[in-house]
């Protein structure tokens, strides 16, 4: 077991780590703290010496699209899903609706955000009170893979600390949990203070399953493996910022300098020659506040204003924003078109963002089915039945907005269609039996032939309608009750 020392040495290492400091990075991105906010202003002064301007306009805005592009994703692959994880088989339908529901979709929701945002994320498998497994997103800047050796392919232990609370006099709560095959050992930390065990765990160590026995007392056990899975955003674990990380800033310094030129040129400049005085204050206040100045008989006074370059710092604003969209492959909202708008030009324009989430959807199912092979053998134990990995599919349904003319436009193409279809069968009445025409008609208006067949008259029975229709209302009958002749 992992010593007191020895977990504060890997949180430190880990935590400086080249992999964290990157997905520190993404995370603040997509939280709105851009490297702009960090931005000064210098100038050199008459000595040569490099000085911070603290007079010059310095407005500081982020522009967050990376926020959008990451929320913009994670809702395309979650859109038009009640429910991912599915099978044909009703019975075993229902126990995994009991485990994958909203609550475990709103944890997939922010898996799926840290995966994108810092380039990996985890989740790992807790005991609820009914002593079924739940699963929960960690935050990966707070997770530590312990290995035996930096070679091997699986973790001897999972670290995972988190702060709890802020206490009294600003003083951070630390929480550690060290997991490993068999339980977990719980550990708390005050500030920057020596790791002391939780005393506030009734069970510490605890084993990762818990349950209660007939007289009240906790037990458990160990799944036989540590319960953590990691999703990551590709081989390398990279943030989605990565590509566009240089265009947002440039989108923001762009923006920030033009606000800054706006800022700083309110005013007009005053030319001013033969001024009766010796005090430019006096000048300057009398500009400001009474509109008037004297000067001599051969002086002037122009006023000259400042056209501030906005065209050319648009034109470099709209493209950092195309190029962030198409680099950062999502779906332009604000983009314009010819106002043709058609759902083919819609699907066009979704391309990218579908490109994306059909990569990270790969690395989802493989994790889904790591889930789901803990899960069925919990079922399995529980039901005692024999439920295989066979039996359950993932279906990802996304939506995508389109027109609703198009889609009138669509349907009325698609029942006109079938109305030939049924007048050229119903025209080769004669040439067919009716079963066929029955049958044929049925996938035209997409029936199940099978299910309204026995609903359907004999032919007995048309026969003797078709009987009773003649002599009621075809054969002439006379007032002593006989046909005539």
């Amino acid at each position: 077991m992992l010593t007191e020392n020895e977990i504060l040495n890997l949180i430190e290492e880990d935590i400086s780590s080249e992999k964290k400091r990157l997905a520190g990075i993404g995370q603040k991105y997509y939280e709105g703290e851009h490297d702009i906010l960090n931005y000064q202003i210098y100038y050199y002064d008459a000595d040569g010496q490099l000085k911070l301007d603290k007079f010059k306009s310095n407005i500081r805005i982020s522009h967050p699209f990376f926020t959008e592009l990451v929320d913009q994703q994670v809702q395309y692959m979650l859109s038009g899903n009640n429910n991912i994880i599915r099978t044909d088989i009703p019975k075993l339908q229902t126990e995994l609706d009991e485990y994958f529901n909203d609550d475990f979709y709103s944890e997939i929701y922010e898996l799926l955000i840290g995966t994108i945002s810092k380039g990996f994320e985890y989740l790992y498998a807790v005991t609820d009170k009914d002593g079924k497994t739940r699963f929960e997103c960690a935050d990966s800047i707070g997770v530590v893979e312990v290995r035996a050796k930096d070679t091997d392919d699986g973790c001897e232990y999972f670290i995972f600390w988190y702060i709890d609370r802020i206490d009294k006099g600003q003083k951070k709560i630390k929480r550690i949990q060290v997991w490993d095959s068999q339980q977990v050992y719980f550990y708390v930390q005050v500030e920057e203070g020596k790791i002391q065990k939780d005393e506030t765990v009734e069970l510490n160590p605890r084993p990762h399953t818990i349950y209660i026995d007939d007289k009240g007392k906790p037990y458990g056990k160990g799944f036989g493996f540590i319960p953590f899975w990691r999703l990551d955003n590709g081989r390398k674990q990279f943030s989605g910022l990565k590509p566009i990380k240089a265009l947002i800033d440039d989108y923001d310094l762009m923006a920030c300098s033009l606000s800054n030129n706006l800022q700083d040129f309110t005013d007009a400049l005053y030319v001013v020659s033969g001024f009766q005085g010796t005090n430019l204050d006096e000048m300057i206040q009398n500009i400001k506040a009474k509109k008037h100045i004297g000067i001599d008989a051969g002086g002037t006074l122009d006023i000259k204003t400042v056209d501030i370059p906005y065209q050319a710092r648009q034109t470099k604003l709209e493209l950092d924003e195309k190029n962030i969209y198409r680099f950062g492959m999502g779906f332009n909202s604000a983009q314009l078109g010819d106002g043709n708008i058609t759902n083919i030009v819609i699907k066009s324009r979704y391309a990218l963002l579908d490109l994306k989430c059909n990569k990270l959807e790969i690395r989802l199912k493989q994790l889904f089915r790591k889930l789901l092979k803990v899960i069925l053998a919990e079922i399995n134990q529980n039901n005692d039945t024999d439920y295989q990995m066979k039996d359950v599919y993932f279906v990802f349904e996304r939506e995508v907005m389109t027109n609703a003319q198009d889609n009138a436009q669509i349907e009325l193409t698609d029942a006109q269609k079938q109305q030939i279809q049924i007048d050229t069968l119903l025209g080769l009445a004669n040439l067919l039996d009716e079963e066929t025409i029955i049958q044929a008609i049925c996938e035209i208006l997409d029936i199940d032939y099978e299910e309204i067949k026995s609903k359907l008259p004999k032919k007995e029975e048309k026969n003797t309608e078709q009987a009773e229709y003649v002599l009621n209302n075809i054969v002439p009958f006379d007032e002593g009750g006989g046909a005539d002749e």
